[in-house]
């Protein structure tokens, strides 16, 4: 199994099927960069030596599963493309985010996940998506992912930030064996590799951008800007 069929079925199925009918709205409010390497726009390239030599099928199936918040039933899913280090997405985070999950997620009429676009321009972006998925396997996602943006700029700019992560993962009282485990066999680093080639081949190259049903919001809008998407689908798939 490759690690592209290893991302979750309903987070693949949605992104890929939404590329070819989402719009993209002005760049200017969203984090991008274009890798001269090739591959997926913005996205360090990893060669084979870096990769892990086994994927462990079970762990990214976990953390694949963890990134996915809301009840299973909604009819709506709200693709949330990102990076931990992009100044646009923490602004997201801050303003925008705890909006959208108190009126649309923990009310069950839409989920929400997390794909990964670490861009070639933030140095920590790939150790802090690592980070992220790690916490994942133990489904202690979404309060890493909140760790990681309230604390990202004491972490965006220094050498080595896994020493921070971990901290993190032992104040959310994540098995640390596992996690450092995790972390040092760069587990959920194929996982974090098949975001950003959907995310690619969806036509996406910048931070945040969201896809929301049929739509995409491409940059940290305000509320309303959410709102207004996330309605007019859920009135679609109510005809």
């Amino acid at each position: 199994m490759t690690a592209r069929l290893v991302l979750g079925a309903v987070v693949s199925a949605v992104l890929l099927a939404c590329a070819k009918t989402a719009e993209s709205a002005p760049a200017n409010t969203a984090d991008s960069n274009t890798s001269a390497a090739g591959g997926a726009p913005g996205v360090q390239a990893y060669g084979p030596d870096q990769l892990p030599v086994a994927l462990d099928t079970a762990l990214l199936r976990k953390a694949d599963a963890g990134r996915i918040a809301g009840d299973s039933a909604a009819k709506v899913i709200v693709l949330e493309v990102s990076d931990f280090q992009c100044p646009y997405c923490k602004t997201f985070h801050d303003e925008t985010y705890p909006a959208v999950k108190a009126a649309y997620v923990d009310k069950g009429l839409t989920r929400i996940a997390y794909v990964n676009l670490p861009l070639r321009s933030h140095q920590n972006a790939w150790p802090a998506a690592e980070a992220a998925m790690c916490a994942s396997v133990q489904a202690r996602f979404w309060p890493m992912h909140d760790s990681l943006f309230l604390s990202q700029e004491r972490w965006a700019e220094i050498t080595k930030p896994d020493t921070m992560f971990a901290r993190f993962a032992r104040t959310l009282q994540l098995d640390a064996k596992a996690y450092d485990a995790c972390i040092t066999s760069h587990a959920t680093r194929p996982l974090i590799a098949a975001d950003a080639e959907r995310s690619s081949n969806a036509g996406i190259s910048g931070t945040p951008a969201f896809i929301i049903g049929d739509s995409l919001i491409s940059g940290a809008y305000p509320f309303a800007e959410f709102k207004r998407v996330i309605d007019a689908n859920l009135a679609a798939r109510q005809r």
